[in-house]
């Protein structure tokens, strides 16, 4: 039953209490002295006073049962908080309480005169007794031998080789095909933050972010059904609200794991702080195709270069092409001639010339300073 059923039950039912309560309060009120001469001569009154103050007990009880119910609630809470033996401690001392009330209050109630005074006072002592008997009770709760407590779980995270993903790689989606291919070790762990994050971008009222954490989210659908992934279990190691970045590192430390990332700055935060990274970028740099100078190959020119007579194209993996003389040939396959491969930060760039054409060495290294800014060393001859 939900909170709102158990208020309504609660309400109702006070309401119907009071009602009563005002019913039997109207006939005393009638009874009494200064009003028996108005209702001997006006016998309708006999009926308007009982029902005002029945009306008015149930109007009371509706009025003040919310906020009855609430402060229940709030002990509720208070209860839910408890550890698991304050609470068997607190129920031994209570039925204690009610036992000792009910062997005082029999005899106060059947010497002690006026009836009133009786209840009252024993409403007094039962308090006082059950108050004294659950103090006591919890004071005890740890001699309390015959309660044994189930063995906590031990929530601290297994010795694994953890892998952390960030949400750049996980938008990504490479992630997703290389640890179906197996090339992952250990266990995949997908903080909660980062997953709020991505539901943040899906949220977000632009479109291409939206978009973008979406497919994350779709990533992450698709590898939960093909992997074993482990999501928000070991967050509670790096409490705090933190940007996402710090907190990786912080729970990359705390699992002695490793954050797999394409984020450039992430990597070098990481790696100054002793974090081992993963880094998706450079695994799909090392696995591009290696190419020759002197090798040939078939390009499709796509753009025209920097200097006068370069053309642009691109292999399958994104890698960049530079041909010399390949400017006239764009929108065309045309076979090149390698003349030299450069490593960058951004990856590989390949400089060729047309099969056809020798590479003039001024040519050459013009071009190289058009999308490097200086003379790098020549790789062949």
């Amino acid at each position: 039953m939900t909170n709102k059923l158990w208020r309504l039950f609660f309400t109702v039912l006070l309401a119907v209490t009071t009602g009563v309560l005002g019913w039997h309060a109207s006939g005393a009120y009638l009874k009494s002295t200064f009003i028996r001469p108005l209702t001997s001569g006006n016998p309708w009154l006999n009926l308007v006073y009982p029902s005002l103050f029945t009306v008015g007990g149930i109007i009371f009880g509706f009025a003040i049962g919310t906020w009855t119910f609430r402060r229940v609630e709030m002990l509720g809470e208070n209860l839910r908080a408890m550890s698991a033996k304050d609470k068997v401690a607190l129920g031994i001392g209570l039925v204690i309480g009610l036992i000792l009330t009910v062997a005082v209050s029999v005899p106060v109630l059947l010497t002690l005169s006026p009836k009133i005074l009786a209840v009252a006072l024993t409403l007094l002592i039962g308090t006082a007794l059950t108050y004294l008997s659950t103090v006591a009770a919890l004071s005890m709760k740890e001699e309390l031998r015959f309660y044994r407590p189930a063995p906590e779980a031990d929530d601290t995270p297994p010795k694994d080789q953890w892998k952390i993903l960030d949400t750049n790689v996980i938008i990504d989606g490479r992630i997703a095909d290389v640890a179906r291919a197996g090339f992952v070790e250990g266990s995949i762990y997908i903080p909660g933050f980062v997953l709020d994050e991505l539901q943040h971008i899906a949220d977000s009222a632009d479109g291409l972010k939206r978009a973008r954490g979406r497919r994350g989210l779709d990533i992450l659908n698709g590898m939960q059904k093909e992997l074993k992934l482990i999501v928000r279990s070991y967050d509670r190691l790096v409490p705090g609200n933190d940007e996402v970045d710090a907190r990786l590192v912080r729970l990359a430390k705390a699992l002695d794991g490793a954050i797999v990332t394409n984020d450039f700055n992430l990597n070098k935060v990481a790696e100054l702080q002793g974090v081992r990274v993963l880094n998706v970028n450079e695994l799909a740099n090392a696995l591009k195709p290696v190419v020759l100078p002197g090798e040939e190959m078939s390009v499709a020119i796509v753009k025209e270069g920097k200097e006068a007579s370069q053309g642009v194209g691109y292999l399958d993996d994104g890698t960049m092409i530079v041909v010399e003389g390949g400017r006239r040939h764009v929108g065309e396959t045309i076979e090149v001639l390698v003349s030299s491969v450069l490593q960058t930060q951004a990856g590989k760039m390949i400089f060729a010339h047309l099969h056809s054409e020798g590479g003039e060495e001024e040519d050459f290294e013009r071009g190289m300073r058009a999308y490097t800014g200086r003379r790098p060393r020549r790789t062949i001859r």
